[in-house]
């Protein structure tokens, strides 16, 4: 998977730039050793949500928009997915 980078905000435009990645964080829901794990992390100032299998990183992940991914997690919250 292309792990994507973008310029630190304490980079100056002359000679001193950094380039971070954003971090993976593991779900709230997932369990430790459970095979039913979830990472995600956001891009593009939250914009952006990306989810994948922790157990199967190398298959990539899914795509959400900001909105998407909040009526998503509204409807779990509320047991109808």
């Amino acid at each position: 998977m292309h792990q994507r980078w973008r310029t630190s905000s304490y980079s100056q435009n002359g000679g001193n730039c950094v380039e971070v990645a954003a971090p993976w964080h593991t779900s709230s829901y997932s369990t430790g050793g459970d095979a039913n794990c979830v990472e995600y992390r956001t891009e593009n100032g939250h914009e952006r949500v990306l989810v994948r299998d922790t157990q199967h990183r190398q298959l990539g992940h899914l795509d959400f928009g900001a909105a998407t991914w909040a009526h998503f997690l509204s409807a779990v919250r509320r047991s109808e997915v």
